[in-house]
């Protein structure tokens, strides 16, 4: 009886360290930890295709669509859309920002056309007509 009983004990103290190692881990912990204090952090799954990606970024949230379609060697991430989930969170930010944002994207989906919605849509418009 001793016996069983240290091996359950055991069990449940294992289980216990396997499950705070997975909750210390957890980007998506590690996403809203990053909003809350306005860092940047970029949680996205890379190998599946119909899961949006999520960026925080001086304390915005956003969340890009991807798009799977055909390049010249194979199927991959042709168009992301990219929208903001609180607008007011915008206030701040310059063309330089959202331009940072476009190249950390690029690292992960080299071949994509990135589309922001309004009001970002209009920012970068106007910044590519000044050029």
């Amino acid at each position: 009886m001793a016996l069983l009983l240290r091996v359950l004990i055991l069990v449940v103290i294992i289980y216990i360290f396997y499950k705070g190692v997975r909750y210390l881990i957890d980007p998506k912990r590690k996403l809203d930890e990053a909003y809350e204090n306005g860092q940047y952090y970029f949680y996205d799954d890379v190998k599946n295709v119909r899961k949006n990606f999520f960026i925080s970024y001086k304390g915005a949230l956003f969340e890009g669509e991807k798009y799977l379609g055909a390049t010249e060697d194979a199927f991959e991430v042709i168009s992301i859309f990219v929208f903001v989930h609180d607008t007011m969170k915008l206030q701040g930010l310059t063309k330089s920002d959202f331009l940072y944002l476009e190249k950390e994207i690029k690292m992960s989906y080299p071949n994509a056309k990135i589309s922001w919605k309004n009001p970002i849509e209009k920012l970068m418009k106007e910044e590519s007509s000044e050029l």
